[in-house]
């Protein structure tokens, strides 16, 4: 026998055995590396799936705030003419969806149902001009009515769908939707709210469904409950795509079984064809080309397996073992690549390129951390553009966008540098929603960053801002807040940040405000105001009191009913307080009917003291007039305590009177109509043209107390004749309020003013309080002697100073 036959002998053996131990463990170990790479896989692409679904959910419930922030669908619900309503504003409305969708294709139906579930509107950007509200979002509908939430995602999937339309898989977002105030329901005032549904078909998710359905052989499946975690080799996969709504995908094991067979085969025929070219190797070419190379991968593919390495180095070579070692590098890279990706996605703003709020409130809440702990300190600006608004509107969106990402730009060129010339370390840069931004610093206060940083962004805005060769007029206000002085948690941080930025608004925008205590107890103090008005009984707490109006010959010819608040447990509240929580909260409806018939119930006895002339002035709030309801309110109680219309005088505000839009303008004419007189309370307090004197739709002017202290002096008594004649032209009667000295009842009655009102006649006296006032008045005048008895106002209004 031969050397080389032994050698074949000895080698061949050794190097089949070898390869096959080889090919074994390598089986092994990507049998494993296979499953885990596939199951990563499914899990990647479930998350896909669960991020277009996600983004279909967010467009919906962004495609109905768009709605509900424009005026047609207000307009809609509101407009008391149907055969209007149901063609130009419907037709206004399906030109919103159309403008407000990207694909003038892509499904879309937008809903309103009333409180008894009636289709107020319907309308679906199809090919279907018949279509109505399929009977699978009536039943969603039936199902939520019969709930406690407000708003909702629900994907009905089609499945159990018998016409076309509830075969088509739907994404639909429900909301309850307060009808006067077009803002999320009150659970409180839910029996009364609409029920607002967009539905859009996720075309993106629905593909992907099959997409994954044609790879794995499978349907992935829908339930309501978690499914049950995949056990030990099963490829298994489950995503929460909203509560109560999961999604899984179980791959078969014939699947797994077809992909370890082709795993088998390779390194079978791998193994046959080395151990044969081997043959007449030498065992350093064996060591050089197989051993050495096989146990580099198994190290590389462990130590990222391990987490020890990020990275598998291709060691190059055309065969069996190079290909694997590529192609196991391909898909590590892949997998990593889009993970990044599907990371970056979820951290960044896509419009800005700034963080977003969660990647935001993640990176916060690890420095709030460290300043918590003691061992930093952190600022958060909370930066708002002022009258963003007004350019969106007046340029278009994309102009409003290009000027946040241009602002994005400038806030992180101007930012950087300060950090880095302080040695400190970067700051945190954030959109937080539409025009709001947050810059974190890890800056002591007192050493100046923080205002260097505020002067920065603030010197942006110094003659405008300039985007595309034009300069808008835009400014920011900015709240700052600091951690752990002002807060120890993010959630706190931003909320008083915020409430600084606020507090810049009101000092006059353009400006920086630090969060101060008092912004603490103030913003505490509204929202304990808040709460009690969301729990009292207007009969215990509130009561009216009555400041009578007289002529110029001192005869009372009315009274006005003022409210006020006592609260058992913030004491008196004054109205100039509460009124404006009551209004920006949705609160001010119960107070205003309470007051409408208390004080109407009132006015028999006021009509006993003063005579049937006497006329009643209540005062309601102006958020009320935007619906009809508050007349039929006054006719019915008018009617119910036998009252002619004429001896009400509902009473306005001038700075509301002025902004009075159309719609307004008739609710008005409408309670003209009805007989009610229109008075304009606070006349001259605010910014009065002219112009707007002669369009007032009112009866009654009364002039504010800052106009008549003001006008009734020698050198202004001539405009102020010239003010009260031009309201006579117009047929008003003039009131002036605030009369606190015979001198000023002489300037007014001289320059013609009709009636007078203020604490020299009266201050404001409860109702029995009242009728003493009305009977020590008559008890007065009857012990005078005729000639001894007031002529003129002056006099009258003299005598009544021994009266109080």
């Amino acid at each position: 026998m031969t050397l080389g036959k032994r050698a074949v002998y000895l080698i061949f053996p050794i190097v089949l055995a070898g390869y096959l131990l080889a090919a074994s463990l390598v089986y092994v170990v990507e049998s494993k590396a296979l499953l885990s790479l596939e199951k990563a896989r499914i899990s990647q692409q479930l998350d896909h799936a669960e991020a277009l679904f996600r983004t279909d959910a967010n467009q919906s419930r962004s495609f109905l705030y768009s709605l509900l922030e424009g005026n047609a669908v207000r307009l809609f619900v509101s407009e008391p003419d149907d055969s209007y309503r149901n063609n130009a504003l419907s037709l206004r409305i399906q030109a919103s969806i159309r403008s407000l969708s990207d694909d003038p294709r892509a499904y879309v139906s937008f809903s309103i149902l009333q409180p008894d579930l009636s289709i107020g509107y319907y309308f679906e950007n199809s090919d279907d001009p018949f279509a109505e509200v399929s009977p699978a979002q009536m039943t969603l509908a039936q199902t939520l009515s019969r709930s406690e939430v407000l708003r909702n995602w629900t994907f009905l999937d089609g499945r159990s769908g018998g016409s076309a339309d509830d075969r088509r898989p739907l994404l639909v977002y429900s909301e309850y939707i307060d009808p006067t105030t077009f803002s999320r329901a009150l659970p409180s005032n839910r029996s009364r709210a609409l029920l607002v549904q967009v539905a859009i078909q996720p075309d993106q998710f629905l593909a992907m469904l099959q997409s994954l359905e044609t790879e794995y052989g499978t349907e992935p499946l829908f339930t309501r409950d978690a499914p049950t975690p995949a056990q030990g080799g099963e490829l298994a996969a489950s995503v929460e795509l909203i509560p109560q709504l999961h999604l899984t995908l179980r791959v078969p094991d014939a699947y797994v079984s077809t992909a370890l067979w082709q795993l088998k085969l390779v390194l079978g025929l791998g193994t046959v064809g080395m151990s044969l070219l081997s043959i007449g190797l030498m065992i350093a070419l064996i060591r050089r080309f197989i051993t050495d190379p096989i146990a580099a991968l198994d190290q590389q593919v462990t130590a990222v397996m391990d987490e020890r390495s990020e990275q598998i180095v291709d060691v190059g070579g055309n065969g069996e073992i190079g290909r694997l070692t590529g192609n196991i590098k391909k898909l590590h890279d892949q997998s990593s690549s889009a993970l990044r990706r599907v990371q970056e996605a979820s951290w960044t703003d896509a419009l800005t390129g700034m963080l977003n709020r969660n990647r935001f409130n993640v990176l916060a809440g690890r420095i709030v951390q460290r300043a918590v702990e003691g061992h930093a300190s952190a600022a958060l600006l909370f930066i708002d553009i002022d009258h963003f608004k007004f350019v969106n509107d007046k340029h278009g969106h994309d102009v409003g966008d290009e000027l946040l990402r241009v602002f994005a730009d400038r806030v992180r060129d101007t930012i950087a540098p300060i950090m880095t010339r302080r040695g400190l370390p970067s700051a945190v840069l954030a959109r937080l929603s539409g025009d709001e931004f947050a810059v974190l610093l890890q800056a002591e206060p007192g050493t100046g960053a923080i205002r260097e940083a505020c002067d920065a962004i603030l010197a942006l805005f110094t003659h405008g801002f300039e985007v595309r060769d034009k300069v808008h007029p835009v400014t920011a206000s900015i709240g700052v807040a600091i951690c752990p002085c002002d807060a120890t948690s993010v959630a706190a941080l931003v909320s008083n940040a915020d409430a600084a930025m606020y507090q810049a608004k009101t000092s006059g925008k353009n400006r920086s405000s630090r969060f101060s205590r008092a912004l603490q107890d103030k913003r505490d103090r509204v929202r304990q105001i808040q709460e009690e008005l969301r729990l009292l009984d207007p009969d215990e707490q509130f009561h009216l009191v009555y400041m009578p109006i007289v002529d110029a010959g001192g005869r009372v010819t009315g009274c006005e009913a003022l409210l006020r608040w006592t609260s058992p447990t913030l004491g008196r509240v004054t109205p100039d307080e509460f009124v404006p929580i009551a209004e920006s909260s949705g609160q001010f409806t119960k107070i205003d009917w309470w007051v409408v018939s208390r004080a109407m119930s009132d006015y028999g006895t006021i009509r006993d003291m003063f005579g049937p002339q006497a006329v009643l002035a209540i005062n309601i709030s102006s958020a009320e007039l935007h619906s009809r309801s508050i007349g039929d309110h006054f006719s019915r109680e008018a009617a119910r305590h036998d009252i002619p219309p004429d001896r009400i005088e509902i009473e306005l505000t001038e700075t509301f009177a002025v902004k009075l839009g159309d719609q307004l303008h008739r609710n008005l004419e409408a309670l003209r109509s009805r007989g009610f007189r229109i008075s304009i309370d606070d006349f001259g307090a605010g910014y009065t043209s002219v112009q707007q004197i002669i369009e007032y739709t009112a009866d009654t002017i009364k002039l504010d107390r800052a106009i008549v202290e003001t006008m009734a002096t020698p050198d202004l008594s001539p405009a102020l004749t010239a003010l009260i004649a031009l309201c006579h032209a117009r047929g008003m009667s003039v009131i002036g309020e605030g009369i606190d000295s015979a001198e000023k009842v002489d300037f007014l009655t001289r320059a013609g003013c009709d009636f007078f009102q203020g604490y020299l006649i009266s201050k404001p006296l409860a109702l029995d309080e009242l009728g003493i006032w009305a009977l020590q008045r008559v008890s007065e005048t009857a012990t005078m002697r005729p000639s001894e008895r007031p002529a003129s106002a002056v006099a009258r209004a003299r005598g009544t100073l021994r009266l109080l």
